[in-house]
């Protein structure tokens, strides 16, 4: 319990540093500094990973599930690398959030922050209830991967519809209940009309962000169950993806469209993880493999992207 204090303390300290410290006035988030935050957060992952490995040689944390130190270590890192490449689509989902609801970049920081500490929250009771099915019902794994397999040929060959989130049903009922006003006042959420507190948008579009991360964990959250049921590790790759989801989109927000194969990549992740599942009560796939598949899956379609949109100029 004591590493899982600190992992959460330290998570919190970082929160809190970002928001009084290096986020205290709302400005626009250039390339250049979500490039920094990016790599920065990415060296941090790889780094974290070699502190698992001490974790579980020195015995330091539970090991229910007996995971030797480098075994333990690349779960950590094959993990991170789903929920990062997942994450992805929810890059394209916030941008037409952002776009929709008219929010300036200077303040769309301050939404992503809020949102990140929802989505920590969320993660982790969905991380508990996935895990404690899979633990008391074996045959959960085949569900949760038929699920991936259903996921990924849906999103291969259904028709990509255009998102409005105006006309999502969480907006839709949002308006019933409590007022929303159109007009912004710096960074508020709420603000005050007359005799009452009216919404802004800046709030509409943290809730419609905060339920897109709710359905996108549906299908992250299985898919890092097919890696590892290990509670640690499932939830620390998970935060350190959810982390560094902020800047990434920062960095990738006025270039996705140059990485549409992207898209072929998490198919092929989503199925691979799905088999995985299914099969993970006749055959074990070794470490190396699921790492080296995943790696080799998102490096493909950021070439094939890069390639196949420098071939158009």
């Amino acid at each position: 319990m004591l590493v899982w204090a600190l992992f959460i303390a330290a998570i919190l300290v970082f929160l809190a540093l970002d928001l009084g410290v290096f986020n205290k006035n709302a400005h626009i988030i250039s390339v250049k500094e979500a490039s920094m935050w990016t790599a920065i957060w990415i060296t941090m992952s790889f780094i974290f990973s070699g502190v698992v490995y001490w974790l579980y040689s020195s015995g330091s944390i539970e090991n229910a599930d007996q995971l030797t130190p480098t075994g333990a270590s690349m779960k950590f890192i094959t993990g991170y690398l789903i929920e990062l490449s997942l994450s992805i689509d929810n890059i394209f989902v916030i941008a037409i959030i952002f776009t929709s609801f008219n929010i300036p970049q200077r303040y769309q920081h301050r939404v992503l922050f809020w949102g990140i500490l929802g989505a920590i929250v969320f993660r982790a009771l969905m991380i508990f209830f996935g895990i404690a099915i899979i633990k008391k019902f074996s045959f959960a794994t085949y569900l949760f991967g038929a699920f991936l397999l259903i996921t990924a040929f849906r999103m291969l060959f259904s028709k990509e519809e255009a998102f409005n989130p105006k006309k999502s049903f969480i907006y839709r009922n949002l308006r019933k209940v409590m007022p929303i006003t159109s007009h912004m006042q710096g960074q508020k959420f709420f603000v005050k009309l007359k005799h009452i507190t009216a919404a802004t948008p800046l709030f509409m579009a943290l809730v419609v962000i905060e339920f897109t991360d709710i359905l996108f964990a549906l299908d992250s959250v299985p898919a890092i169950l097919a890696i590892t049921s290990d509670p640690f590790l499932v939830f620390s790759s998970n935060i350190f993806a959810i982390l560094g989801l902020r800047s990434m989109y920062f960095f990738l927000a006025h270039m996705i469209n140059r990485f549409s194969y992207l898209k072929y990549s998490l198919v092929a992740i989503l199925i691979f993880v799905g088999i995985k599942l299914i099969l993970a009560h006749h055959y074990t796939f070794p470490e190396w493999l699921s790492l080296g598949f995943i790696a080799l899956a998102l490096i493909l379609g950021v070439v094939v992207s890069l390639s196949r949109d420098s071939s158009k100029e």
